[in-house]
């Protein structure tokens, strides 16, 4: 459709996974496409827990375009519990989820057109948790209270949203039985149900929507579970 042909769009943790295929989804779109990654890729290597590694990326993108279209935070923190998460780790996730989002929008809001967006890529687990996951926890809900507070502060010129996957497959694997079945669509995510969501999110259809985080799990986090029902088994 080259809905996005000539938009400026930035994104952080593209080098793979979900990151690489809403890069692919823009480039696809007519997109100019410029990421930050801490794997070694062909756009920029950084660390955006790094102040440093952030302003050179603000550069790098401010210098070849001048302005910025779309922001899709997606960089990965690090996930490690209570146990064996020492301090200067925890301070580090947080760098990563709600320090980056915070910087790089601070950094490009005066460069964003009218009628620009930000998409922010949380987690279902920024809602529920599993033991030993507090550093990836405390990142993501982070920047999911960031998302609405951008929104309030950057509006109505800029629009800001979060999307909270639940599991998806990032290796094209085929899931079957109990492991695609516990989502109540019957399978396990894929990275096009994140970056469709992320392209609607950044489109004029969306419009009418800011400060919301949309959960994309299958249903998995509405289910009520209990000990023998819907092939849960308490051991």
């Amino acid at each position: 459709m080259n809905e996005f042909k000539n938009r400026v769009v930035v994104i952080t943790g593209a080098a793979s996974g979900i990151g690489k295929r809403i890069k692919e989804r823009f480039e696809g779109e007519g997109a100019r496409v410029y990421y930050i990654d801490i794997k070694d890729n062909d756009c920029f290597q950084g660390d955006v827990s790094s102040k440093e590694d952030l302003d050179r990326f603000v550069s790098f993108v401010l210098e070849k375009e001048g302005r910025v279209d779309v922001l899709v935070h997606n960089a990965l923190p690090l996930f490690k519990g209570v146990d064996a998460c020492d301090y200067d780790e925890f301070i580090r996730a947080l760098k990563i989820g709600p320090g980056a989002g915070f910087y790089l929008a601070k950094a490009f809001k005066d460069h964003m057109p009218e009628g620009s967006s930000i998409v922010n890529i949380t987690s279902t687990r920024a809602n529920q948790s599993m033991p030993q996951s507090e550093s990836y926890a405390a990142s993501k809900g982070g920047l999911k209270s960031l998302t609405h507070a951008l929104a309030i502060s950057l509006g109505p010129k800029i629009r800001v949203n979060a999307i909270a996957p639940g599991w998806i497959d990032t290796s094209d694997a085929v899931y079957e039985g109990p492991d695609a079945a516990q989502q109540p669509v019957g399978r396990v995510g894929v990275r096009d149900d994140i970056a469709n969501l992320v392209l609607y999110l950044c489109s004029e259809k969306a419009s009418f929507i800011t400060g919301q985080e949309i959960t994309v799990d299958g249903g998995m986090s509405k289910l009520m579970i209990y000990h023998d029902e819907h092939g849960w088994h308490k051991d």
